[in-house]
């Protein structure tokens, strides 16, 4: 599956749900093999290896996509704590601020793994 066009929801549910959804081919790929490669009573009338070759493509193409995705939340998440570590620095008694600080280092971990 392609990644969705226009930006992308990096809240971190929203990512879970989209990477879940990115990864129905992945999560499929016993299926899909079994659906795409012809039995020998088909051989003659499906060409294999294109078969093969278009479902690798597909799965290339996805993994590009999530890749992207994954990337971009990453960056965004990434900016956000560099931003909250900068406000942290200059007031340093901001309890409510340091405990966002710890949330979004919390998801951004999560992001990266």
């Amino acid at each position: 599956m392609a990644a969705p066009s226009g930006s992308v929801n990096c809240e971190f549910t929203k990512f879970q749900e989209l990477l879940k959804v990115m990864r129905t081919t992945d999560d499929r790929i016993v299926h899909e093999l079994n659906t795409m490669v012809p039995t020998a009573s088909f051989a003659g009338k499906i060409d294999a290896s294109q078969t093969c070759k278009q479902l690798y493509e597909s799965l290339m193409a996805a993994h590009a996509s999530r890749d992207r995705v994954i990337k971009n939340c990453i960056a965004q998440m990434s900016e956000v704590v560099k931003n909250l570590q900068e406000k942290k620095e200059k007031n340093l008694d901001a309890l409510m601020l340091l405990k966002q600080l710890r949330k979004e280092q919390t998801k951004l971990k999560w992001m990266q793994s």
